[in-house]
């Protein structure tokens, strides 16, 4: 068993535009803290669902087809292979995300 995890802590204490951190490994997944104050970029998961969880300020997920903007305690799961972009809604987003431990992170263009 592991020990407690304050994510609040490790929140705080960032302090750049941009942390992803991996709080909890859950047999073949991770679980990862992620702070941003910017966007990050275009991309997509070829073999591993993205599972987001909203914590603070909101994330907004950009999809191919729509656009879903989380509250602090929604959630979200992006499927594998689909194209996706994540922002903060307001100055910055704290949230966690589930995915495979060996997830591919591949670069993608902006869909039109």
């Amino acid at each position: 068993m592991s020990g407690k995890i304050d994510l609040r802590a490790l929140a705080a204490a960032v302090t750049g535009a941009y942390d992803n951190q991996v709080v909890a490994e859950i047999d073949d997944h991770v679980v990862r803290l992620s702070v941003m104050t910017q966007p990050y970029y275009w991309h997509s998961h070829p073999g591993s669902d993205e599972m987001f969880l909203s914590l603070e300020g909101g994330l907004r997920i950009e999809l191919p087809d729509r656009t879903v903007e989380l509250s602090p305690g929604e959630g979200l799961t992006v499927p594998a292979g689909v194209v996706h972009r994540t922002s903060p809604v307001g100055v910055r987003s704290v949230n966690l995300t589930f995915e495979r431990a060996d997830a591919a992170t591949v670069r993608a263009a902006a869909p039109r």
